[in-house]
């Protein structure tokens, strides 16, 4: 997936309002860009980090620049924007280059199902069961090379693996896929001790048939590519 508009660097002033970040570019302009994450961003939301910004000329936007990626000026990136994975993922699918999932042949996007839910994506193929793929983005690392998720508690992530789950009891293939959006990680684990109760949910999840893939990410400036299973 490619970034529609060439990124523009930047440097963090603050994050705040979960939605907002004031920024200042190369130019020594100050800008507000829209946050599109509304996670805690639990280590990549201090002043003074180098970001990338992409800009924006439509005038339904109130906002001319979204925020999309922090660099951590060692070459690893992460990337911020929650709409990015399922718009990587959607390429992917849909070319049937993910490995994992290229026997379905129909790939649908936020289908109804459960109880007020909707999923990610709904894949399809004659002779198959549908497979319900719930994604989620992956930001945290509190040790080097390790992510987490989540970030923050999440009462709405634990409601998806329940819906999760009934998929799994009727049938169907349930799986819960986890997108590392960051290029200093190769491996993952649940952070318990931010959220305890998503913990216990994606255990019963995952004993009634609930699969787990987790995938990595190719980052730059340029976009953000699938990369490998971990």
């Amino acid at each position: 997936m490619q970034f529609a508009t060439p990124l523009v660097p930047a440097r963090l002033i603050r994050r705040y309002k979960r939605f907002l970040a004031d920024c200042r570019l190369e130019d020594g302009r100050e800008v507000t860009a829209h946050c599109a994450n509304p996670g805690s961003m639990m280590g990549l939301a201090e002043p003074g980090m180098k970001i990338w910004l992409e800009p924006n000329d439509d005038p339904k936007k109130k906002l001319k620049f979204g925020w999309r990626l922090v660099d951590h000026e060692d070459g690893n990136f992460t990337g911020v924007d929650t709409s990015v994975p399922n718009r990587a993922l959607r390429e992917v699918l849909q070319n049937g280059t993910l490995p994992a999932l290229a026997m379905y042949k129909t790939v649908n996007s936020e289908v109804k199902y459960g109880t007020n839910s909707r999923i990610d994506f709904l894949l399809s193929s004659p002779d198959l069961p549908d497979a319900y793929v719930e994604v989620k983005s992956v930001t945290l690392s509190r040790q080097p090379g390790m992510a987490e998720f989540p970030d923050s508690v999440t009462a709405r992530g634990a409601k998806h693996l329940e819906e999760l789950a009934k998929m799994a009891q009727q049938g169907h293939r349930a799986i819960m896929l986890y997108l590392v959006q960051r290029t200093d990680c190769h491996r993952f684990a649940l952070a318990a001790d931010i959220d305890p109760t998503y913990a216990r949910a994606f255990e019963m999840a995952q004993a009634q048939g609930v699969e787990k893939l987790i995938i990595t990410t190719h980052i730059s400036p340029q976009g953000v590519e699938i990369a490998d299973m971990l």
